[in-house]
């Protein structure tokens, strides 16, 4: 069922029909392609039209200014729809910005944008509508501005229609916007940072302060929690719970958004949205022109994005009243795609690959499929380069319903591509395939050389911004009072300082994380993270700008030089050395002087290591059967930063298809699935640390049947009773010796193969005994080992027993017949066989003129008999003919030529085949006259008509074995007798047909009707007009009696215009019809006028003698006929007549003329002239013609019916 609605959404001009006040009705339906929305106009289509909607859709675009932007669509629908274009905020009709373009050979239909501005960014729609609907799609334009900053208070203008927002709402966020804020003090937190922290999961806590440069983790933790108690006592007045805090995040059909679960004390409180301060204004409905929407579903809020922009990142706040419940920042990447998602083509079972590079680092990209979030696991692989510049997505053993568009998402910034999976032709019908290891798909390049190229030009970046940054800071300040002169302090233990603000930008920061504060001196070389190992030494080395003092500290606690770890300082380098690594010197040391401060973190550990019990175990083989899935195992201690791999030959091996892996803690496994015999090999683990990295070997051994033996088959010796054939053994025997070789043979031409024997390993070759000389023979041979036979290895050819010996020659053949199409021959068999038994005969035939003799049987398809019918002739050409005899050694010597025979039909007197002698054909229509023949050589044919010539009209088509004679359009006229004669050289032959023309006949004239004697009229009749042109028309009699109340046929096929009627009764009216009849059907009838009571009555003389009695004798009549009955089976039937006569008549009952009356089977009654006859359970049997005829001295009445039984 269709759900009908009211269309109140706008249309351009032309894009829907008549409406009333801009509205439709219209149906809702959805289309198979996401994203559009179909309007069917009517109820129901007529059959064979069809409403428009999308095989393709346009694809969201991003795109730099000044590019060549366009949008492409496929729509479908009859009639063939018209497409429009339109955008949200302006119109598309210039023609220099926009170009509307159609490809009729790809139905392709294109908007074009060249030279794309920033404001063409927007949400264009496409409209597809026809008569019978019309289909929507939405799509969004993404312009990146290039050399200058948006105009933002033209789009702040163009979403607050009534105003400047700034002006309109009073309320303000604690977050102040950037025009507001004061500047801050040195040292002093940005608000954003608790609010951020508020909202924020505990992960998430470091890296928070990482970015605002917040280093006292316990001070951070202490105060926040105090704000965490105050803010939920403020948000207490306004909530009852809140939950699921979803941080804003980009979506797959490019909207942002975030959601929380929030449950209001009171409905009716307002919500405020703010973005870096600022107070923006939303939508609560899924419209298209509001920016931003803010939607309920039960308790769970979720606030959307829609066609995002890079000034769209910042901070998102969402307030009940006063007080702030959610904050979230939504960060824009400067990132774009150097090598973008290549479609992907896959057969069935196959892995797929996606990949792209970024231009910078990016951890963790959005992946999508078919519109959906994709996550790692068993169906996908998610891969990502070192460097992070490569992204990876693996579609694992792909099927028919895994294709369509696999997209993926970084910032703002997005790419698709299809993947076409394609069925498997080489599987069997009705069996899954079989898992294949091959990849499909990628980019095509190296992409590691496009992400090296990128890395060195963001390295060089980094170089330039540092060397920038330490120009500024080299800088004197202006106007700064000089500095007291320095003087020495005394020493004391200092304390960790306290936790700074670091002013440069992270992007740009030295992995040694330096703080400047004073200019002074500086740290050149600052300290990093290192990994030592567990007992050798380790150093750590800090460069100044110029001779100072500095102090080491070790996670907050400051160090003095001991033998242990010595504090060295040369010049402005300082070293602190640690002399023997242990695991309690594992920790963060920093390096202090002055206001200067670097730090690093030193790991103390060791190279992996296996337990040698389990590293025993491991290093035994593993020995499976094909098919079967073989498993590794290996325990190792737990390790931070551990990486495990496995690899087999030296290629490492990869999650997915038929490997699994798993990482536990404290051990890995590897399971191969369905293993093969190529799957034998070394298997090793590899564990990889900072410190190092150990391995260790197994080796898997896969049993499998052995591979066949080596061929050639080689032929050692052949005898009249021997043949001796030999072999190599198998080049795999399958992971386990071959214990033994199987024979068999075959007798040429046969399909049975017979089992010799067994042959132990250790010997290749056999010899075969039993053979008859002469015959050929073929052998195969196995190779067998425990897991079972191999394939086996053939001859390429026949060996015959003994040498060859061929049959004498046959005789000559003979020719039987001859035809056009066919050449029958005989011969004899050799009189000398040369004692091997005849098997058949091979026929060969030579054209005439030729050289070439073609076989008309292979030899392996001999001939049994001695005649065969050669049907590969081609008539007129005239062939001779050889044959050969066949035994076991192969075809014998040929026979002599035969005589040069002709493939023609032999000379015959022409004679037709089952002619019709009489044709009758309505006026008007056409006359076809076919005549089949037979006749060698072909005979000439001459149509006639009563013996002269036919007209010129008149069409005569001669093809081979038959005429046609056609008159187009037949006249009374054309009536004749045709005839065909047929004339060759050995003679001729006629054959007359008569046509007859003619119409259906006109109504005879009028009727009269005379009473001559007693009983019997006389009826003339005027001749129909018809009577003179057809000498076939003749008339029928049809009588009407008011006592039986029914027309019956009492003259047939008079040709007189006259009939006498006999049995006219006194009493009783009479009516006559009379009928003209032809070959074409009956004519309307001509009707008499009615005779009967005192009508044209004729006197009837007494004989000169008067009398007054009155006599009351009459014959028999029926006064109510019987009914026409139907019962079904094993119902009864009750059948009534009345009959009246003076003297009272005889009444019997007869059934398919047989008479009833003493049937036990009839209950039969006749009660003062009412004859009844009953059945009590009528039968199939009792069906047919029931007739009662009632007769006295007078005369005989009769009436009949008929009774159907039905099943």
């Amino acid at each position: 069922m269709f759900r009908k609605s009211k269309v109140t959404e706008g249309t351009a001009t032309g894009q829907a029909p008549d409406a009333e006040n801009g509205k439709e009705v219209g149906i809702k339906k959805k289309s198979r392609v996401p994203g559009v929305m179909i309007t069917q106009f009517i109820e129901t289509l007529p059959e064979g039209k069809s409403h428009p909607d999308f095989t393709r859709k346009p694809i969201a675009l991003t795109i730099q200014e000044g590019k060549f932007a366009f949008f492409k669509a496929i729509v479908t629908g009859d009639p063939q729809p018209t497409v429009t274009w339109s955008r949200n905020n302006g119109d598309v009709s210039d023609t220099s910005r926009y170009q509307t373009k159609y490809d009729p050979n790809s139905n392709e239909h294109t908007f074009e944008m060249p030279n794309v501005k920033s404001d063409q960014a927007d949400t264009y729609k496409c409209f597809a509508t026809n008569e019978y609907g019309q289909a929507v799609v939405t799509v969004v334009l993404n312009v990146i501005a290039v050399g200058f900053k948006k105009d933002k208070a033209q789009k702040q203008e163009a979403e607050a229609p009534d105003g400047n927002f700034k002006t309109v709402l009073k309320r303000k966020s604690k977050i102040r916007p950037k025009s507001e804020q004061p500047a801050r003090k040195e040292g002093e937190i940005d608000p954003k940072f608790w609010e951020l922290l508020l909202s924020a999961d505990k992960k998430d806590y470091e890296s928070i302060c990482t970015e605002f440069g917040v280093t006292d983790f316990r001070w951070m933790l202490k105060k926040l929690n105090e704000m965490k108690k105050e803010r939920e006592e403020e948000q207490a007045q306004f909530i009852k719970s809140l939950s699921n805090l979803k941080p804003i995040e980009v979506k797959a059909d490019g909207t942002a958004s975030f959601e929380i679960d929030m449950d209001l004390i009171e409905p009716s409180s307002s919500i405020f949205i703010y973005k870096d301060g600022e107070m923006i204004p939303y939508t609560k409905e899924l419209g298209d022109k509001m920016k931003h929407s803010l939607n309920k579903v039960g308790k769970k809020y979720i606030f959307s994005l829609r066609d995002l922009m890079p000034d769209d990142a910042g901070l998102y706040q969402l307030d009940v009243e006063d007080v702030n419940i959610f904050s979230t920042e939504f960060k824009i990447p400067m990132v774009d795609f150097l090598v973008k998602l290549e479609e992907a083509k896959a057969v069935e079972r196959e892995d797929a690959v996606f990949e792209c590079v970024l231009s910078n680092p990016f951890s963790k990209i959005l992946w999508f499929g078919k519109n959906l979030p994709l996550e790692q696991n068993d169906k996908y692989d998610i891969e990502v380069s070192e460097d992070k510049l490569i992204h990876r997505l693996v579609v694992k053993d792909c099927m028919i319903v895994d294709k369509g568009i696999y997209s993926c998402c970084a910032g703002i910034k997005s790419c698709n591509a299809w993947l076409i999976v394609e069925a498997d032709k080489n599987a069997d019908k009705g069996k899954k395939s079989v898992r294949k290891t091959t990849r499909a798909g990628g980019s095509g390049i190296d992409l590691q050389k496009v992400a090296e190229e990128q890395q060195v030009k963001l390295e060089k970046q980094r170089e330039e911004k540092k060397q920038q940054i330490k120009a500024t800071a080299a800088a004197p300040p202006p106007e700064t009072p000089p500095a007291p002169a320095p003087t020495k302090a005394e020493p004391k233990a200092p304390k960790d300082p306290e936790p700074k603000i670091e002013t440069e930008p992270a992007a740009v920061a030295d992995p040694a994380a330096v703080e400047v504060v004073s200019t002074d001196s500086e740290i050149t070389c600052g300290l990093s993270d290192i990994y030592a190992l567990r007992g050798n030494p380790a150093e750590l080395a800090v460069k100044m700008s110029m001779d100072c003092d500095g102090t080491w500290f070790k996670d907050g606690e400051q160090l003095n030089s001991g033998s242990r770890i010595p504090i060295t300082k040369e010049g402005t380098s300082h070293k602190l050395t640690i002399q023997s690594c242990g695991d309690e010197d594992s920790g963060l040391y920093r390096f202090v002087s002055g206001d200067h401060s670097t730090q690093g973190k030193v790991t103390v550990g060791g190279v992996p290591e296996f337990d040698p019990d389990d590293l025993h175990k491991f290093s035994k083989p593993v020995i499976v059967r094909v098919g079967q899935n073989a498993a590794f195992k290996v325990p190792f201690p737990p390790q931070e930063s551990l990486v495990v791999s496995w690899f087999k030959e030296g290629t490492e091996l990869k999650d997915g298809g038929g490997v699994k892996i798993v990482r536990e803690p404290s051990h890995s496994r590897l399971l191969l699935r369905d293993c093969l015999r190529t799957d034998t090999g070394e298997i090793k683990i590899q564990l990889k640390n900072p410190f190092g990295v150990v391995e260790a070997a197994s080796k898997l051994i896969v049993l499998d049947r052995p591979g066949p033996p080596e061929g050639p088959v080689e032929t050692v010796e052949t005898t009249s009773s021997i043949i001796e054939i030999k072999w190599n053994p198998p080049k795999d025997d399958g992971g386990s010796a071959v214990t033994n070789y199987i024979t068999e043979r075959q007798q040429a031409g046969q399909s049975l193969w017979t089992k010799l024997g067994d042959v132990s390993a250790d010997k290749t070759s056999f010899r075969d005994r039993n053979v008859t000389h002469g015959k050929k023979y073929n052998y195969r041979i196995y190779a067998e080992n425990p897991e079972g036979l191999s394939d086996p290895l053939e001859t390429a050819v026949s060996i015959m027993a003994g040498a060859m010996i061929l049959s004498g020659p046959p005789g000559t053949p003979t020719l039987v017949s001859a035809s056009k199409t066919c050449i029958r021959l005989t011969w004899t068999p050799p009189e000398d066989d040369r004692g091997v038994p005849i098997i058949g005969y091979q026929l060969e035939k030579r054209k005439k003129d030729t050289n070439q003799w073609i076989a008309l049987n292979a030899a392996n398809e001999p001939i049994e008999d001695v005649n065969y019918a050669v049907k590969d002739v081609t008539e007129g050409a005239e062939y001779e003919f050889r044959v050969s005899a066949i035994n076991e050694s192969g075809s014998g010597d040929p026979s002599p030529p035969s005589e040069m025979v002709c493939a023609k039909n032999p000379n015959m007197r022409p004679c037709f085949k089952d002619p019709e002698d009489f044709i009758v054909v309505r006026a008007g229509n056409s006359v076809r006259v076919n005549i089949c023949y037979e006749a060698e050589p072909p005979p000439h044919i001459t149509w006639l008509k009563d013996d002269e010539p036919i007209s010129p009209w008149v069409n005569v088509i001669n093809t081979e074995g038959m005429s046609q004679l056609v008159i187009p359009s037949s006249k009374r006229s054309d009536s004749a007798i045709y005839s065909i004669k047929a004339k060759n050289s050995v003679g001729e032959a006629s054959f007359d047909i008569e046509v007859r023309v003619t119409d259906e006949p006109k109504t005879p004239g009028p009727v009269e009707i005379e009473q001559t004697v007693h009983g019997k009229v006389a009826i003339s009749w005027a001749p129909s007009p018809d009577q003179e042109l057809d000498d076939r028309l003749y008339y029928v009699v049809s009588q009407h009696d008011s006592n039986t109340r029914v027309w019956k046929t009492v003259a047939d096929r008079l040709f007189a215009n006259t009939y006498t009627a006999n049995n006219i009764l006194p009493g009783r009216q009479y009516l006559f019809r009379i009928y003209a009849k032809n070959d074409m059907g009956l004519s309307d009838p001509s009707q008499s006028p009615t005779w009967g009571i005192n009508n044209n009555r004729v006197p009837i003389s007494s004989r000169g003698v008067n009398s007054s009695e009155h006599c009351f004798e009459r014959p028999p009549s029926i006064l109510v006929p019987l009914k026409v009955h139907t019962p079904p089976k094993g119902y009864k039937v009750y059948m009534t007549c009345a009959v009246r006569g003076c003297p009272a008549p005889t009444v019997s009952w007869y059934l398919n003329d047989v008479c009833i009356n003493s049937d036990n089977n009839f209950y039969i009654t006749n009660s003062f002239g009412v004859c009844s006859m009953f059945i009590l359970r009528v039968r199939s049997i009792d069906s047919g013609d029931y007739k009662v005829v009632a007769v006295n001295p007078l005369g005989k009445a009769e009436c009949s019916t008929k009774l159907i039984v039905r099943d």
